[in-house]
């Protein structure tokens, strides 16, 4: 089952942005990366740390806690001290809107 829920338009986020959203308790972070939207689990595998204030590398985020890094296309964790995958969510645009899809839970790694 899907439900999609509205993030912002298109053209209120602008590349090299994020947007976070709450969904049944758990903190969503959306990056725009030159037009290209991915979604992730706010929260650093590692320790509890907001990845949404981390240092957003291309496709990568960096944690401000202690520099995990992680891929926002596939949430896989590409450096120590993470080990473990984040939770990664559908994203589309449907009428000029950035939708995330916050039931299904879509890990590429």
């Amino acid at each position: 089952m899907s439900d999609w829920v509205d993030v912002a338009a298109v053209e209120d986020f602008p590349s090299g942005t994020c947007r976070t959203i709450v969904s049944d308790e758990v903190s969503i972070a959306i990056f725009n990366i030159n037009g290209r939207y991915y979604a992730i689990e706010n929260k650093c595998t590692h320790e509890d740390a907001e990845l949404s204030s981390g240092k957003l590398e291309q496709d990568v985020i960096v944690c401000p806690l202690h520099g995990a890094r992680f891929s926002l296309l596939t949430g896989e964790a590409l450096t120590a001290p993470a080990y473990e995958n984040l939770r990664t969510f559908p994203v589309r645009i449907n009428n000029s809107w950035i939708e995330v899809d916050t039931e299904a839970e879509w890990n590429a790694a």
